[in-house]
């Protein structure tokens, strides 16, 4: 069993400082990802080449380091992304050449897997400026919207809180309405709960009221019977996955059907009950640990276009599933595996490229020099 970790932020520096002093006298840990004077490295994948075992032409670039756990991430009209760290309350500006800057802080509270999580842009951002955060707070978790330099105005309080399964993924949908992901908070049951908000994807509009189109009248939950959901994906049709953490023996990725149950606490992994929904594809906990996620279209990578990314923590690595038609796994493969220790989110930038997160200074991981980073994944040159 995976059993919670309490993480106390007070105590990180020290430990971040004492941790940098270790990697300096006995070399670089987590796969050699150290600052060596090479900031890219070649990425094998099988995707796209008839036996060669790699793309033959794709790289993993370092594009900024020196963060701490970064964390959400959203994309401004001009291709400078906004990025939280979860455990400083920083939210910083990165541009496409891995300037930082810090933007503001948000008033952020918790400990262990809580924090400055989730970041969305309004679907209307050129217009109303308007960004969109989960954060914690001392009594819970909470979705917040805010224009640049001003403390978030609260549209969603009361999310339950605890220092794991904390949930915090954020995302706008092709539909226009703002999903939000919620863990269990270490109370199990309130997952079967439709009327709790924890365990559940919810599915809000823009101004924080219930879409009258949701599948429970008056009530924001969209999927429920989830442990710890963080990262949300669409494919080109609309569909929507998402990645979630197990408990003891399967992480799971699964397609997300409204109203659908999927099945947390009675079942973790397939369960083959027709009242729960299987998941597409299962890891075990020590190879996954999922978190942010993506579906790839018209990326400047297309032998991945239509797969799904997906960031692991404990498994220290990237997955790739490919998708067939009918929306199943037909094929999966692990991406940058030890190479640069946990990865806590995956993105498509507006250039087309990947971008990857470490979160190596999180409180569970052992920080290179260097970290943590955002890399970057494109074509060579």
């Amino acid at each position: 069993m995976r059993e919670p970790r309490t993480i106390n932020k007070r105590l990180m520096p020290v430990a971040i400082a004492a941790l940098a002093l270790l990697v300096s006298s006995c070399g670089a840990l987590n796969g050699e990802a150290s600052e060596n004077g090479d900031r890219t490295r070649a990425v094998e994948s099988s995707a796209g080449n008839s036996g060669s075992g790699k793309t033959g032409g794709i790289e993993a670039e370092t594009l900024a380091t020196g963060l701490e756990a970064p964390w959400g991430v959203a994309f401004l009209p001009g291709g400078e992304a906004l990025v939280t760290e979860r455990d400083s309350g920083r939210l910083l500006r990165v541009s496409d050449t891995g300037d930082v800057k810090e933007v503001q802080r948000i008033p952020e509270g918790g400990s262990g897997e809580g924090g400055l999580l989730g970041l969305a842009l309004s679907p209307d951002y050129e217009r109303d400026k308007l960004v969109y955060v989960y954060y914690t707070t001392d009594e819970d978790n909470r979705v917040g919207r805010f224009q640049l330099g001003e403390p978030p105005d609260p549209l969603l309080t009361g999310i339950p809180v605890n220092t794991y399964h904390d949930g915090g993924g954020l995302a706008f949908g092709p539909d226009g309405m703002l999903y939000v992901t919620t863990g269990d908070a270490g109370d199990p049951e309130t997952a079967q709960d439709k009327d709790s908000l924890s365990g559940k994807i919810l599915r809000l509009r823009p101004d924080g009221a219930i879409p009258k189109d949701n599948p429970f009248p008056d009530n924001p939950t969209y999927s429920y019977g989830h442990r710890n959901v963080q990262g949300l994906a669409w494919d080109k049709n609309e569909q929507l996955y998402a990645s979630e953490f197990g408990q003891d023996r399967f992480d799971e990725v699964n397609r997300i059907e409204p109203g659908g149950n999927y099945g947390w606490p009675e079942v973790e992994g397939e369960g083959g009950e027709p009242k729960y929904r299987d998941p597409i594809q299962t890891f075990a906990t020590d190879e996954a640990s999922p978190s942010g996620a993506v579906i790839l279209k018209d990326s400047t990578i297309p032998q991945w276009d239509g797969d799904f990314f997906m960031a692991a923590l404990r498994g220290a690595r990237l997955w790739r599933l490919e998708l067939g038609p009918d929306g199943n796994v037909t094929g999966k493969e692990a991406l940058l595996a030890g190479e640069y220790g946990r990865l806590r989110n995956a993105v498509q930038a507006p250039d087309g490229s990947l971008w990857v997160f470490t979160n190596n200074r999180d409180g569970r991981g052992t920080p290179n020099e260097g970290d943590d980073r955002i890399l970057r994944l494109a074509p060579a040159g």
